[in-house]
């Protein structure tokens, strides 16, 4: 059984996606970020970065969750959009948009807006512009096809879901209306059984909700005490 070290973040989401996607058995460990577990010794053992999500698979340890989508796809050899060098360069291509911008840049967007102290203008201009931009590159790419790669649901829809699920906290909610290609997408795999169960993955364990200055210390250690 998979052992998915998770927190109830974008990256981790999409990770749960495919496992509930995928039937695999696994077992859910939760890792409250807020709480700093994630800076154990012991979870570090499992990823030096110190960040989730994680998986042990029968002694095999990955981290990243791009990472880890391509892993699980390619051993269980579900959600990939065919075995030619042409469909697998298109996967590998927009695995890495999410994996270097997407999700970055989004991450960035957040902290700027909602965490960082002032002056913060121009953070906020830069992450905000550069993930709007990558959403628009997204919409754009879907507004003739159903799926991200070829015409099958694979792992980079379920990459594309994690983050731009979380449009309204990333760009605000009037921002779904700009990109109507790409919320059509999320739409769709948020009412798919496994998406829900996903939603029900955030309840099951008692996360810290509340952004004290021990959730400060421990998320941005960079900042002064």
């Amino acid at each position: 059984m998979i052992s998915f070290y998770y927190c109830i973040g974008p990256n981790p989401m999409k990770v749960a996606l495919f496992l509930e996607e995928s039937g695999v058995p696994y077992d859910a460990i939760p890792v409250d970020i807020l709480k700093g577990e994630q800076l154990s010794p012991e979870f570090l053992r499992l990823n030096p970065n110190g960040k989730l999500p994680v998986v042990v698979d029968e002694g095999v340890t990955i981290f990243d969750s791009n990472a880890i989508l391509l892993y699980l796809a390619e051993k269980y050899g579900k959600f990939l959009p065919g075995e030619s060098f042409a469909a697998r360069g298109t996967l590998l291509s927009w695995l890495m948009f999410v994996a270097t911008g997407l999700g970055p840049y989004s991450g960035q967007a957040v902290h700027f807006q909602h965490y960082a102290p002032e002056p913060k203008s121009y953070g906020v201009q830069r992450y905000v512009f550069e993930a709007r931009r990558h959403y628009g590159v997204l919409n754009n790419h879907l507004a003739d096809r159903e799926w991200m790669v070829g015409d099958t649901y694979t792992i980079v829809d379920m990459a594309v879901w994690g983050w731009c699920a979380n449009i309204d906290r990333v760009l605000g909610v009037e921002a779904r209306q700009d990109f109507p290609h790409l919320m059509r997408l999320v739409d769709r795999i948020g009412q798919r059984p496994a998406a829900l169960a996903v939603h029900g993955l955030r309840e099951r364990h008692a996360f810290k909700m509340q952004f004290d200055e021990q959730a400060r210390a421990n998320m941005f250690q960079h900042l002064p005490a």
